[in-house]
């Protein structure tokens, strides 16, 4: 416990200095990093911090949920879980008393696009932790009492989730915006697929995805490159060399005309609802443009969408819109909740602030102030050790470099009145519209007829998204 706090005093330290730093220029910068392929394959990427003596790791593995079978959705997320729950020379226990004992940090998760996992070491520590995290990732042995029990906890965990529309409502949408397409399946696994799941699918998918050639390793902090190179070498690589399989992600066309799913919570008071739909991918040339739109329109508190909504009509206690940029295009979403008796009213009013953003657009004012803020708000995410490497691995995953970063604030600047315009036009659905919807159907239903020409329906309790 004294560890952790120290190091959490330092990191305050460091993000408030860089903060104020940030603040006094025009730019930001993404700090240098070399990037090196090992022999078997594996990206390494290495970023010296000397600010405070701690090292952060951040690994993809480049493969997500877009990769489970289908009747197996959930395997990537369980296989990513299941990493820590023993090797071949530690128990579970073991494994988490061995970090507990250096004040380390371990965690893997699967996404869409890739399976990520973070740790965090004090300096001193590095060496005990590089071995701690190797063993995890190279050693794994899938007891299969530990499957069992997760497997478990993950359908309990599902039925409790619907108990909360805000917990699931993402999944059904997900389900029904991309049909049979890899980005419909849920990454946490569903109440079905997880019964069909078996210790040696989990096996297979370790020996098939987790492979040199299929990883990115970075590394941020107080270290010297070369040391760290070696280092990494020496545990790394034995780590035989072996291509993963390839994985096609179609991008989803945008949905023509509207549908609608509503999703019977018979004691629901509330109504969740999400309407949107396909939006960007990572990539995507206009995303900063898309981005200074978005934030004026749904991406802050001050946002056009959370002021009617919310400040203005008390219908809500928040709402938002987001561009989920992906591999392939993610989603476009707006998203909120209302009482019962006033779903109707919430739902107009954000198809209103909608149709205002393309009648009118934005103002030469609203553009100003979003500039700054966006300019404001990204230098604390770059800060501290974890978020660097974790950076330099998104980046790296996505085909960029450092210059998505270091042009960031000038292609805000850049953005004019006209892209905005155009922004708009192209990227924010109007009359294309999907709308899910999670609520009490026998007094929602009637209201919602009118926003699209047929009603998809379904009920909570019935298995699956």
């Amino acid at each position: 416990m004294i560890r952790r706090a120290v190091l959490s005093c330092c990191l305050s330290v460091f993000v408030i200095i860089t903060a104020s730093q940030a603040a006094d220029t025009v730019s930001v910068k993404l700090p240098t990093y070399t990037k090196t392929q090992l022999k078997n394959g594996m990206t390494l990427l290495l970023m010296e911090q000397h600010e405070v003596p701690i090292v952060s790791f951040n690994i993809i593995v480049k493969t997500g949920s877009v990769a489970d079978a289908q009747g197996k959705e959930g395997l990537a997320s369980l296989t990513a879980e299941l990493l820590r729950k023993g090797t071949r020379t530690r128990t579970s226990e073991q494994v988490s008393s061995d970090l507990d004992f250096i004040g380390a940090e371990f965690a893997m998760n699967a996404n869409t696009d890739f399976t990520t996992g973070s740790a965090e070491f004090l300096k001193k520590d590095l060496r005990q932790g590089m071995d701690l995290l190797v063993d995890i990732i190279l050693n794994p042995v899938f007891p299969q009492d530990e499957v069992t029990k997760l497997i478990q906890q993950r359908i309990d965990g599902i039925k409790s989730a619907k108990d909360r529309a805000d917990s699931v409502i993402g999944r059904y949408c997900a389900a029904y915006l991309y049909g049979k397409r890899p980005y419909a399946r849920p990454v946490a696994g569903g109440d079905v697929s997880f019964p069909a799941i078996t210790r040696a699918d989990v096996q297979r998918f370790y020996e098939t995805n987790y492979v040199p050639a299929n990883t990115i390793f970075a590394a941020s902090g107080d270290f010297i490159t070369a040391e760290m190179r070696a280092l990494i070498e020496q545990h790394f690589n034995g780590w035989p060399a072996k291509n993963p399989p390839a994985i096609r992600i179609d991008a989803a066309p945008p949905v023509q005309g509207k549908r609608l799913l509503l999703v019977d919570k018979p004691d629901s008071t509330q109504t969740y609802f999400y309407i949107g739909n396909v939006g960007i991918n990572r990539t995507n040339p206009d995303r900063v443009g898309i981005a200074v739109v978005n934030t004026v329109f749904g991406g802050r508190f001050t946002s056009r969408l959370n002021t009617a909504l919310r400040v203005d009509s008390g219908l809500t206690y928040g709402a938002r819109s987001v561009f989920d940029q992906r591999k392939v295009a993610g989603p476009f979403l707006i998203t909120t909740y209302t009482k019962n008796s006033s779903t109707e009213q919430a739902m107009d009013m954000a198809l209103g602030v909608l149709s205002a953003l393309h009648q009118s657009g934005i103002t030469e004012t609203e553009l100003a102030s979003t500039k700054e803020y966006m300019k404001g708000q990204f230098p604390p995410s770059i800060e501290t050790t974890d978020q660097l490497a974790s950076v330099i691995a998104r980046l790296e995953f996505y085909g960029l470099d450092e210059s998505d970063i270091n042009s960031y604030f000038g292609k805000i600047d850049a953005v004019t009145i006209a892209d905005t315009r155009r922004i708009v036009k192209q990227y924010f659905p109007l009359d294309n519209l999907v709308f899910v919807l999670i609520g009490k159907a026998s007094e929602i239903q009637p209201l919602v007829k009118k926003y699209a020409p047929v009603i998809d329906t379904k009920v909570i309790t019935q298995p699956g998204f």
